[in-house]
This record gives structure tokens, C-alpha cells and sequence, in this order.
């Protein structure tokens, strides 16, 4: 993909295909680990020409990051997000082995948002977004088997405009 860095206004689909491969890329696709832009954080990174995605947190099994996509030298998007475990009905290995399933087969259908729902052995993966890649926020969540929420990560962002 070209955008043309002196832009103001990638256009949203473009930037849509973007995230998603970059987020394909790196947490989903296990790859990407950077050294860490702040102390103790967990840095990953993307890069197709003049578009550079981070995505940068703090934690392990209750967990804090955000991620940017950067035009040049210029912030155009951005993510944050909180997720923990609510129960000991799910370990933080099999949270993060859940969600790494589900946003793979969501990645390989060219989005992130739009709502999914998968099955992941005995886990429930859902999400349940509102808006798109402009501005958007929603909940990510694991049900146990016996339909219990175990997991649970909130998010939102969008577009960053001068």
C-alpha cells in the first residue's frame, strides 16, 4: 500500500488493511518484539514504507498498552486498551493462546472490528465492537465453558487529526 506521506487524510480503508496486517503481523503472529520504548514496557512493531504501527504495553495477566500507526513523523491512529482476568476459571496462558486464535481467523477475514465470535477448545472468544477504524471502542471477552467470563479486555480508539 502507498499513502502519500504529505497526506493529512489517509483514507479509512486504506488505513483499515493497514492495522490489520500490522496487527496480524505482530501480537497474533507472534513476531515484531522491538526494544522497549519506555521502561518495562513490550514493544512491538510493524512497518510497511512511510506507515510505522507500535504497539506498546505494560503487564502480563492484567495488562495496559496502546497502539499508533505513524505516517512519517506523524500520528494518524491509535488504540488503547485494559484487559485482565476475572476468574481462575482461565489461566493468562490460555487467555492470550484464546485470543491469539480468534484475532488470527478475524485478521484472515481483512478487519478488527465488525463483532466475532469463536470457539477455541473450551473457550468462547467475543467481540463486541461499535464504530469503525475512524472511532470506535468495544469489549473483548472469554466465557468459560460453563459460561462463565473469564477474561476481558476493553478498548477503543480512532483517527488522530490535526
Amino acid at each position: 500500500m502507498r499513502i502519500d506521506p504529505t497526506s493529512t487524510d489517509p483514507a479509512s480503508g486504506e488505513l483499515n488493511a493497514f492495522v490489520v496486517r500490522a496487527k496480524a503481523a505482530t501480537y497474533a503472529g507472534g513476531r515484531g518484539q522491538v526494544a522497549p520504548s519506555r521502561a518495562g514496557s513490550h514493544d512491538l512493531a510493524y512497518r510497511e514504507g512511510e506507515l510505522v504501527y507500535r504497539d506498546s504495553y505494560f503487564g502480563g495477566t492484567d495488562f495496559l498498552g496502546q497502539e499508533t500507526v505513524h505516517l512519517g513523523q506523524r500520528p494518524v491512529w491509535a488504540m488503547n486498551y485494559h484487559g485482565y482476568l476475572l476468574t481462575d476459571g482461565i489461566t493468562a496462558f490460555a487467555a492470550g493462546e484464546t485470543v491469539k486464535a480468534a484475532l488470527t481467523a478475524l485478521y484472515a477475514e481483512g478487519r478488527f472490528l465488525g463483532g466475532f465470535r469463536y470457539t477455541v477448545g473450551e473457550y468462547r472468544y467475543v467481540d463486541e465492537p461499535t464504530g469503525d477504524v475512524d472511532r470506535f471502542r468495544g469489549v473483548e471477552h472469554i466465557l468459560t465453558a460453563a459460561g462463565e467470563r473469564a477474561y476481558e479486555l476493553r478498548y477503543h480508539g480512532g483517527r488522530i487529526l490535526d
